[in-house]
């Protein structure tokens, strides 16, 4: 199963409003592992930031001056997006902010059933208790240190860590929060395996172990056996 996870960051609260992203961030998973794909991109809202938007994400006019506008990279969200489960901390605020850039955009809306709202997932999960990004990270033990302001890329990258542990606990050394460099020089053209960072313990007996050995001796310097060890 291939999933997404995803922020955005916006000059607002409503898109009915006028207000646009500036940003998108997501990570791809696996069946549940890092693939280290992700999208990153910046985008130029075409409008002036206010204050608010501006001291939650620190994205700011002369920053965004130069970067696409939303119609510019549409399809390359939508082709990397394709058809994977997006895992977004408060689905709906983030898919309506998308279809509507999308829809201006003339470009093919994303169901909202092909989203999957961490929030409403650790609400059930733990009812009565903070639900925040920040409340689950403490909860969890999840590193968000790096993060001052909000950013797309980091929050997906912290968001992919709580997920895991939403859904029963993540491997040990995933690296989900790696910085965006890193992040990028380990993306690739699609799912690849990695190692395990520490390897299985054999399953063999030292007796196993050591009738094997002397069975491969006796097979003498010329057997088969011996070109592939």
């Amino acid at each position: 199963m291939r999933e997404i996870v995803l922020d955005t960051e916006t000059t607002g609260f409503e898109p009915s409003e006028g207000h646009r992203i500036v940003e998108i961030g997501a990570v791809e998973l696996w069946q549940h592992v890092p693939t280290g794909r992700t999208y990153h991109q910046y985008i130029n809202p075409e409008r002036e930031m206010p204050t608010e938007a501006f001291e939650v994400h620190g994205l700011g006019d002369d920053f965004l001056r130069d970067k696409p506008l939303f119609a510019a990279i549409a399809q390359d969200f939508l082709d990397f997006v394709a058809d994977g489960v997006l895992v977004i901390h408060n689905a709906a605020f983030d898919m309506k902010f998308l279809n509507a850039e999308l829809g201006w955009a003339r470009k093919p809306l994303i169901p909202n059933t092909q989203a999957l709202d961490t929030l409403a997932i650790a609400r059930r999960k733990f009812p009565g208790s903070p639900a925040s990004l920040d409340a689950l990270c403490r909860r969890f033990g999840v590193d968000n240190s790096a993060r001052e302001k909000h950013g797309a890329l980091l929050d997906s990258e912290i968001l992919a860590e709580v997920y895991l542990e939403l859904i029963g606990g993540r491997q040990p050394d995933f690296g989900l929060t790696a910085s965006p460099i890193q992040t990028a020089q380990a993306s690739g053209s699609g799912w690849r395996a990695y190692p395990r960072p520490a390897p299985l313990a054999s399953r063999l007996s030292e007796q196993e172990a050591a009738d094997h050995a002397r069975f491969v001796e006796e097979l003498g310097e010329d057997a088969a056996w011996a070109r592939f060890t």
